[in-house]
């Protein structure tokens, strides 16, 4: 007789108390339809709202669901990686936001694609209603510049609704960085994948709780995480500035020398070529400091989270 496969379906939460209720019913609605043994992982991200009781009551009435609550807010990334943890002994685990961008119903055609062979099952937000344009472009403007500077090949769009088979969250628990960005990591360690379209419906309740300061910081750490491109840039400058800096300096003896022409002020020069060389060097310590900090952070070794407590009924 074939053992019934299990599969979990992650949710990091973070201020999403409105949203925790119809998420689970419309979760409810498909597992009843699959043949599998679920189990529902949410983890709450520090939330300062009642997320934390709407989950525990879930919890209270439904042992299929596991909450892991942390002491303080920690970052999607890092609940991500929690439940990814927490989800190791399942043969296939499904990451889901809890805002309802993501919508539930697609999970049969994630599933049906890993039974089909794939062991990454990728999903491809085409549109998302009510997106600013500042948010669209600089989502497009990420992903180009990825792809060009850590040679991953990040496919512009995918978000963090995706299946992952067993095998792939077991290599993915080997992983210590903490500066992290958790779709990076699963698209730099490759395995077989396969893609779903989907349109994004706005957010059913709140706000956005990545706001651009977040983003923006997601991004530099992907960045120096993924890529020594900006140190090769630095470099690349450096030479750039060294090299016209250089032949200004020729023309002008140039002039003077051969064409007994003097039209610069020499004082005037210095100031100008010493900024643009003093630009080049504060640059080069800047992204060295990214580095340095990344290296300062791993060093230090703290654990990647700390859960205040998990909820669980299992029998």
């Amino acid at each position: 007789m074939d053992t019934v496969k299990k599969i979990s379906i992650v949710v990091p939460v973070f201020n999403e108390d409105r949203s925790i209720t119809k998420l689970y019913s419309r979760l409810e609605s498909i597992a009843a339809e699959l043949p599998f043994q679920w189990e529902y992982i949410f983890v709450n991200d520090g939330s300062s709202d009642n997320s934390f009781m709407e989950l525990k009551n879930l919890a209270m009435k439904d042992r299929k669901v596991k909450v892991l609550d942390f002491s303080r807010n920690f970052g999607k990334e890092i609940a991500l990686t929690a439940g990814a943890h927490e989800s190791q002994e399942s043969d296939a685990t499904i990451c889901i936001d809890a805002d309802l961008q993501h919508p539930p119903e697609l999970i049969p055609t994630l599933i049906k694609k890993w039974e089909e062979g794939a062991e990454v099952v990728v999903t491809i937000r085409t549109e998302i209603a009510k997106q600013p344009l500042l948010r669209r472009l600089g989502s497009n403007i990420y992903y180009w510049l990825m792809r060009k500077m850590s040679g991953i090949d990040l496919k512009a769009k995918t978000t963090d609704f995706r299946l992952y088979d067993k095998k792939v969250i077991k290599a993915f628990v080997r992983t210590t960085e903490r500066e992290r960005m958790f779709r990076g990591i699963m698209d730099w360690m490759g395995f077989r994948r396969s893609y779903v379209e989907f349109k994004a419906d706005a957010r059913a309740e709140g706000e956005a709780a990545y706001s651009y300061g977040k983003l923006w910081r997601l991004a530099v750490n992907s960045f120096t995480a993924f890529s020594l491109w900006p140190l090769r840039l630095a470099g690349y400058l450096g030479v750039f500035i060294s090299t016209i800096s250089g032949l200004l300096f020729i023309w002008m003896l140039a002039n003077y020398l051969v064409f007994n022409i003097w039209i610069y002020t020499p004082l005037a020069m210095t100031v100008v070529i010493n900024t643009f060389l003093i630009g080049i060097v504060l640059m080069a310590l800047g992204l060295v400091a990214l580095y340095v900090g990344i290296i300062h952070t791993e060093v230090i070794n703290r654990p990647l989270y700390i859960v205040r407590q998990k909820i669980s009924y299992h029998e």
